[in-house]
């Protein structure tokens, strides 16, 4: 069995699985934080699983989405676009979400938005899938961006 060993020390991977991780954070986040406030201002009656639930679903949704429109403003055509932003790591998207979910869950009771548990969630969403993402682009080279 091969075993590979990753340098951790190297600043800029850091860096670019940092810039690769905020631009999942970003498309995670909008439809996330949409579907939460959607839920939030409009009133119905929901249960909070299912709201989180549909938050998870749509973050990836909206993630996929920025992520096929940074890559055609990176001149791959539409359909290779689509088929990388899709093959992206969905394990770190994942995380990422359910991560921000359960922050907002264990600091609010769930499906709450508020004015200072946003930047928490944002934080705990980053710093989840960050060290992964680094791993990734080193041991495959692989990057979204």
């Amino acid at each position: 069995m091969n075993t590979v060993t990753i340098d951790w020390s190297c600043i800029d991977t850091w860096k670019t699985s940092a810039k690769n991780t905020m631009w999942c954070v970003i498309g995670c986040s909008i439809g996330d934080f949409g579907t939460i406030l959607f839920f939030q201002l409009s009133k119905i009656s929901f249960p909070i699983l299912g709201i989180m639930t549909l938050a998870i679903i749509n973050g990836l949704i909206t993630s996929i989405i920025l992520e096929t429109f940074i890559l055609i403003r990176q001149n791959f055509s539409f359909i290779n676009a689509v088929k990388t932003a899709t093959g992206m790591s969905l394990i770190s998207m994942i995380s990422m979400e359910i991560m921000m979910n359960l922050t907002d869950y264990l600091l609010t009771g769930g499906a709450i938005l508020t004015w200072w548990v946003v930047p928490i969630m944002l934080i705990v969403g980053f710093l989840t899938p960050w060290p992964y993402n680094y791993w990734r682009l080193k041991k495959f080279g692989k990057t979204c961006h």
